[in-house]
């Protein structure tokens, strides 16, 4: 809690824009846990756009009334922002714990996990999760809207895309491919694997940022500055730094 104190003091200081958070607020029992920590980032002068990790979950039964109480404008969604569209990704939408039981993401989810045990996959965890065809179309709708309007975009998820071997989404393939097809897309932000990871995928980069709980007293988060040549992320405490080039379309 301490470690988040500071990051939204020092965000408040900086003056950002907005934050984003990449998920796994909690360890376990969602419920009774979560308002601590969004008293905490409602300490915030300015927005806060949330998503969802594996953990959060943990002892959640409606997942509708998860995303109200994470201020969420649905379970995946995108924002724009002067020339940039920020989306964001839904990776635990197609998992084994956030209650698709008797619906046709149960179906979609067998299908992916039977497609990584053909193909000897190292991502088949049952802490991983992945994004529905719904999802994907819905991607894909937002991406040629950016591709239209000539607006350069950011694409955020908790599980990595790319980078992380045996921690990435289900359908990571599938994604990056999508992703892929797209100059616009300028990089992917990514949690869920604590120490941190990095990986280029087809000209995009994929950073996955370092967990805030990995050790007892140093920190991690960081401030992303967009500039008209590039986007630098400057890592604070255990997440590392990065600069991205944005090369011209």
């Amino acid at each position: 809690m301490q470690k988040l104190e500071k990051s939204i003091d020092d965000f408040n200081k900086e003056e950002v824009r907005f934050i984003v958070n990449l998920g796994d607020l909690v360890d376990r029992d969602t419920p009774r846990n979560l308002d601590s920590v969004l008293v905490r980032l409602g300490k915030s002068n300015v927005p806060v756009y949330n998503l969802t990790g594996n953990h959060d979950y943990d002892n959640v039964t409606n997942n509708d009334q998860l995303y109200k109480q994470l201020d969420m404008p649905g379970e995946y969604y995108a924002i724009r922002e002067d020339n940039w569209c920020f989306i964001m990704l839904n990776t635990n939408e197609v998992s084994s714990y956030a209650n698709v039981e008797g619906t046709s993401k149960e179906v979609e989810l067998a299908k992916m996990l039977q497609k990584i045990k053909d193909e000897k996959l190292p991502n088949g965890a049952s802490y991983n999760g992945g994004v529905s065809k719904r999802q994907i179309q819905w991607l894909k709708s937002e991406l040629e809207k950016s591709q239209q309007d000539s607006v350069n975009t950011l694409i955020f998820s908790h599980h990595p895309i790319y980078g992380a071997e045996g921690l990435t989404a289900l359908n990571d393939l599938e994604i990056t491919e999508l992703l892929s097809r797209y100059p616009t897309v300028k990089g992917v932000i990514s949690g869920h694997h604590h120490p941190s990871a990095f990986g280029v995928y087809k000209d995009i980069p994929f950073i996955t940022t370092a967990g805030m709980i990995e050790t007892e007293t140093e920190n991690a988060y960081g401030m992303v500055t967009i500039y008209p040549d590039k986007i630098e992320l400057e890592g604070k405490g255990r997440t590392q730094s990065h600069s991205i080039s944005l090369k011209k379309d």
